[in-house]
């Protein structure tokens, strides 16, 4: 992706902002890219140093395609065109999200900060929806809420924009703590507290601290929306509440009626008033919860409830989250952007409920859960536990560690002719005629696992057969 400026920035300025050394020509860049696949005419290639390549080898492929400037760490002698110029920083990293900070104060949008365990993109969707009724908004796009991502988000941010809605994910502690510096968000967002990542944590309270880090620098005054019903965060200075569960919350959710698997209905309490039929274009209550933090935020920078209504009403999901359609009268629940234990609990819920609508079977095809360390086989049996408990009628395990679902299904009295394993992750093709030779009309089958196992591949693969 190449960032456009509308108006030129000089290397002189990004290298004042950065504290770097600027050597060469200083002329006005057209953008900026951390791609040299993407670089444009006139613009700026930043060469970043990841763990599988060094973008410091394509600085050459990069002046090649037109770039007049780019941001290195070091560089050889007489690489630099006649016309062009470098700007020599001590980590070309920590240097883009230097720019990005300055580029966004100028602009000085109302930025809403999302994270939790699961449902920030979602949530973040939903906000953005809601804000964009307020007026000019921009957001987070698809996976960009590292330490790269983000501030390319918000150097893309145009003059103008009054809202700016940013999700920050995180493996590590310190990681949210460096995004929040960055971004300075007027509101924090907290989804929830789930067991992601938890193998760099060792424990959901130490996930919590890690997700409070959003707060780190927040601006004064500045509320955060919370999960009222995780008792881990209770508690928090200037804390607005989002509960299903528990009604004293500052926004309590009730009366959730779900239509013909196409749309959702719900009611929330807030000081005693009630609202009454908010919609949303997806089914299951984990998005009623997310919609729900998008109520709140707007609520809370005063937007109208017909303006928040609509935002949400006019909701896209992104990217491959329940994505529900029909093929020969079998209803397919695609849900294969992403899994956790609290999303992969969630979305059998979902497949439970359209399968009883539609009076046909249950059928879940679930693959490997990552980043649960040592808690993965617990997490991964308690997921099985969940597909017995909702009487699931048929399980279809994807990946090593997804077979321990299998394990805790059949613990928990799932009878063993309705579980099929498949711990090869390359046999996706095993997969898919398998089911195609199970499903009958009415059926309703769910697709879920976490991004690296690329289940999707199964449901191509079906769809070629």
């Amino acid at each position: 992706m190449n960032i456009h400026f509308e108006k030129g920035i000089k290397p002189s300025l990004i290298a004042r902002v950065t504290g770097g050394k600027l050597i060469g020509e200083d002329k006005p860049l057209t953008g900026i890219t951390n791609d040299s696949r993407c670089v444009e005419p006139g613009s700026m290639y930043v060469a970043i140093r990841g763990e599988r390549f060094d973008g410091h080898d394509f600085i050459e492929d990069a002046f090649r395609a037109g770039a007049s400037c780019v941001l290195v760490d070091n560089i050889k002698d007489g690489i630099i065109p006649l016309d062009c110029c470098a700007v020599l920083v001590n980590d070309t990293i920590y240097a883009l999200g230097a720019v990005s900070k300055y580029q966004k104060e100028k602009v000085s949008p109302y930025t809403v900060a999302v994270t939790g365990s699961t449902g920030k993109t979602t949530t973040k969707e939903f906000i953005y929806a809601v804000l964009r009724e307020g007026g000019l908004a921009d957001k987070t796009e698809g996976n960009f809420n590292n330490n790269i991502g983000l501030p390319l988000t918000m150097l893309k941010v145009q003059p103008g924009c009054k809202y700016l809605v940013l999700e920050m994910g995180m493996s590590f502690q310190g990681e949210i703590e460096y995004l929040s510096h960055l971004a300075c968000p007027d509101m924090a967002v907290i989804t929830n507290i789930g067991d992601s990542h938890i193998e760099n944590f060792g424990s959901r309270e130490k996930i919590r601290d890690a997700k409070l880090e959003i707060r780190s620098a927040l601006k004064s005054g500045g509320k955060t929306i919370l999960n009222g019903d995780e008792p881990l965060l209770s508690g928090v200075e200037n804390g607005v509440y989002v509960a299903m569960h528990n009604e004293k919350a500052d926004y309590y959710v009730c009366d959730i009626i779900s239509h013909d698997c196409m749309c959702t209905t719900f009611d929330i309490i807030h000081k005693g008033k009630k609202t009454e039929d908010i919609t949303i274009p997806v089914i299951g209550d984990h998005y009623v919860f997310d919609a729900a933090i998008a109520y709140a935020v707007g609520c809370e920078l005063g937007l109208d409830d017909d303006k928040i209504k609509a935002g949400l009403r006019n909701f896209k999901n992104t990217g491959m989250r329940q994505n529900i359609y029909k093929v020969k009268g079998v209803t397919i629940i695609e849900d294969c952007y992403n899994a956790a234990p609290l999303s992969m609990s969630a979305s059998l819920s979902v497949l439970d409920m359209i399968a009883r609508r539609e009076k046909g079977r249950s059928i879940a095809v679930l693959g490997d859960m990552r980043e649960l360390g040592d808690y993965s086989r617990a997490l991964h049996e308690e997921v099985g536990e969940k597909v017995a408990s909702l009487k699931i009628d048929r399980l279809y395990t994807f990946g090593s560690d997804a077979a321990f679902i299998a394990h805790g299904a059949k613990a928990a009295g799932m009878s063993e002719e309705n579980i099929f394993v498949f711990r090869d992750l390359d046999a996706a093709s095993s997969v898919a005629e398998a089911l195609l030779a199970d499903i009958k009309e009415k059926d309703a089958v769910l697709f879920k696992a976490s991004r690296a196992v690329k289940l999707e591949r199964v449901i191509e693969q079906m769809k070629e057969n």
